[in-house]
């Protein structure tokens, strides 16, 4: 059948957005599967699927059992940092680190990327970030990280060979040469990595030599790609993964940041997942544009099923896009208690403490609208946008009171009140942009309240977005909005989350 889309169609870019960075992806025949890291939160690595590299289905997460995965005593934007996924011998293998003191590198296989993954297989001998795994022509299996140093390796038992030998690691005195992966093309091996740091000054450099030890000469057009000390909308852009498309062609998925606001700009979702295509000239890549309007690739597209907004709790156990901070023990968080209903169970105080009880999805739009439905005649609770436990802010209820609380840095204010009756009341929160008014201009708003049975939504706060956002706060991750329990026992009926006009 003929493509009738225009020539000049656009599909939106991120493919993948919301908290979504550091993305690695591997196709197997006529499928393709990415990872993404997922810090302290738990399940961790999202795993997603997609027949196009533009609509990605989120299929589950690897990490999604206690002996896979401890984070009990990690920071926020620790944890879990930058999987690479591959395809060998007919299995699926996950290498990633986990920064929590004690556990390392580690690495995990599946005959289904949708799960259930291994236990983990531990590499104490492999230090560093970022691992990446490639298999040359006699099955030798080589483990390169952030630094950029190599091992050759057992992938089944995690005993390595010999000391680690530095390979080319970007250019001279640039900062966190990052991010490597490996690959075979025609006769080279390219080692390609990340550098000038996860922030503004982030990008992509490549080398190939003829063994995937080196040596290796740089590409005279490094960095292939950044968007440094440029006004695009996109920025931050790094730690890519290349791919090659259905039709043949090649493509890079990477991470980016979307700022908005004033000076010096403030992006709330976390790092994405962006897609870019790539041509060869003189065997090295030529990244294309890296904006929000992607030209669609040449072949079919196909989209995959809408990730629901609206969540009614009626299945025995939660959808894989809602996750936790640090762990989520059944007892403290389950749906099987009520039937269509989510019943959390407080542990510490509430959103300042590391082991609060939350379950939430990550943002993934510039604006958006989330409510929920809670009972808190047991306790108290409510409806949360998290960042970490010194940034968030929440509209909570208990004991015929509601009320918004910001908490930023050191200091934790009560913005708005009001009583309710007794018994369950529709909490919610609206997330939108900010008119420009100067160069101190925030990036949005979010503004707090209830929603009365007829629908009406009474305002009880408003604040300032960038106090959630990474260029404030710091870290790694990207914003969550979600349901979490401060004392006692809440129940939730429902969770609405979607996306409104920016």
């Amino acid at each position: 059948m003929p493509d009738k889309r225009p020539a000049d169609a656009t599909v939106t870019n991120p493919v993948i957005p919301g908290f979504h960075p550091d993305p690695s992806v591997c196709r197997v025949d006529d499928d393709y599967f990415l990872v993404c890291s997922s810090f302290e939160y738990f399940p961790g690595i999202p795993v997603f699927h997609s027949r196009d590299l533009v609509h990605w289905t989120r299929i589950g997460n690897a990490l999604d059992r206690p002996g896979q995965l401890r984070l009990t005593d990690t920071p926020s934007s620790g944890g879990v940092y930058a999987p690479t996924l591959r395809h060998h011998d007919g299995r699926f293998w996950l290498i990633v680190t986990n920064v929590a003191e004690g556990e390392g590198t580690m690495l995990f296989t599946a005959t289904d990327p949708a799960g259930p993954w291994s236990d983990p297989v531990y590499l104490p001998a492999v230090e560093g970030i970022d691992p990446d795994l490639a298999w040359d022509e006699d099955g030798t299996c080589w483990c390169t990280v952030a630094g950029i140093s190599q091992v050759r390796i057992d992938p089944y038992t995690g005993e390595t060979f010999g000391p680690p030998r530095k390979l080319w690691s970007g250019t001279p005195g640039a900062l966190a040469p990052e991010a490597p992966h490996l690959y075979r093309i025609g006769d080279l091996w390219y080692l390609l990595i990340a550098e000038g740091g996860t922030e503004r000054g982030h990008g992509v450099s490549i080398a190939r030599g003829p063994a995937p030890y080196g040596p290796f000469e740089p590409c005279p057009a490094n960095p292939v790609l950044t968007h440094r000390s440029s006004d695009r909308p996109v920025q931050n852009t790094g730690h890519a993964d290349l791919v090659q498309g259905p039709d043949g062609s090649w493509w890079m998925v990477l991470l980016g940041v979307r700022p908005h606001g004033g000076t010096p700009g403030w992006h709330v979702l976390g790092r994405e997942t962006f897609l870019a295509p790539v041509t060869w000239v003189d065997g090295w890549p030529v990244v294309g544009e890296v904006s929000p309007d992607l030209p669609a690739p040449p072949w079919p597209l196909v989209p995959g099923p809408v990730e629901p907004g609206r969540d009614d709790f009626g299945l025995g156990e939660l959808r894989p896009y809602w996750i936790s901070v640090r762990d989520r023990p059944e007892e403290l968080c389950t749906t099987k208690e009520r039937a269509g209903r989510l019943t959390l169970r407080a542990r510490g105080d509430g959103l300042d403490e590391p082991d609060v009880v939350f379950v939430g999805r990550r943002q993934q739009h510039l604006a958006c609208r989330a409510r929920t439905r809670i009972d808190p005649a047991e306790g108290r609770g409510g409806l949360a946008v998290r960042l970490d436990e010194e940034h968030h802010y929440e509209i909570e209820v208990s004991q015929g009171e509601v009320r918004v609380v910001g908490r930023v840095g050191p200091l934790r204010t009560v913005v708005g009140s009001r009583a309710v009756p007794a018994g369950p009341v529709v909490l919610g929160v609206r997330v939108s942009g900010t008119p420009m008014r100067d160069a101190r201009t925030g990036p949005d708003t979010l503004a707090f309240g209830v929603e009365d049975p007829d629908g009406t939504f009474t305002e009880l706060g408003a604040l300032d977005g960038r106090y959630l956002s990474t260029e404030v706060a710091g870290g790694f991750t990207g914003r969550v909005i979600g349901m979490y329990a401060a004392a006692g026992t809440v129940h939730f009926d429902w969770f609405d989350y979607e996306p409104l006009a920016p």
